[in-house]
């Protein structure tokens, strides 16, 4: 596995996060962190477990449904000969969603607006929890993103545990960051939450726009067998 997969299990990670629907829950999240504005170690240490929480949830899911289709030697046969076809397609799919095409009402969502009134309750130990559940909650780019990048490329790599780890920690990164600002400079807070939303526009699309590039590669390639290069 190199590096650059590496890599884009975690740029997929950091999309999803900064990604309007995951971000909001990233904001709740952040919002349960910043309770403690008087105990900077109390905010950073949510910020961990919350990370904890998100990136364990992603590396369980994803092992178990990379392993649950390699386990066959049928799917695993099937998958080595038909994944990069699939892939162009699913690419395509993705860069329509992420420049909002399609699917921009579906969503799937698990914790109620009473969920960060229970963490308030149950104290700092609750981020963890609350990670997991925010992993868990899947609109149609986080979940386009996770089901249709990150196993397709997990299952073409066989990484069980690498991609998912650097996916979850990519989608943890902006709650760790709010949370060292919160403890050590709130004043930027605001600041660079605006720098953010402005950011994630462009990057959504810049990505999108190369999502459906290489997904019509994959499928000129590997569909049709004109090769580009």
């Amino acid at each position: 596995m190199t590096w650059l997969v590496i890599f884009s299990a975690l740029w997929l990670g950091i999309l999803t996060a900064i990604s309007p629907c995951p971000l909001a829950s990233n904001i709740a999240a952040i919002s349960f962190i910043g309770r403690q504005m008087g105990n900077k170690r109390g905010v950073i240490f949510s910020g961990v477990l919350y990370t904890i929480g998100r990136t364990l949830t992603y590396i369980v899911l994803g092992a178990g449904i990379v392993a649950g289709l390699m386990v066959s030697d049928e799917v695993s046969r099937f998958l080595q000969q038909y994944l990069n076809e699939a892939l162009g397609p699913i690419l395509i799919l993705l860069g329509m969603i992420l420049l909002g095409m399609i699917g921009q009402k579906i969503s799937f969502n698990i914790f109620g607006e009473g969920i960060q009134k229970r963490a308030e309750k149950n104290g700092i130990w609750f981020a963890m929890p609350l990670g997991v559940l925010f992993a868990l909650s899947f609109c149609p780019i986080s979940a386009g993103l996770f089901f249709g990048a990150l196993i397709p490329l997990a299952l073409k790599n066989s990484s069980l545990y690498i991609m998912p780890l650097f996916y979850g920690i990519g989608t943890a990164l902006p709650v760790i960051l709010f949370a060292f600002l919160i403890a050590f400079g709130g004043e930027y807070l605001g600041k660079v939450f605006d720098c953010l939303s402005k950011t994630e526009f462009w990057v959504r699309r810049i990505t999108g726009i190369l999502f459906i590039l290489v997904g019509i590669y994959y499928c000129l390639s590997y569909i049709y067998g004109i090769n580009l290069l």
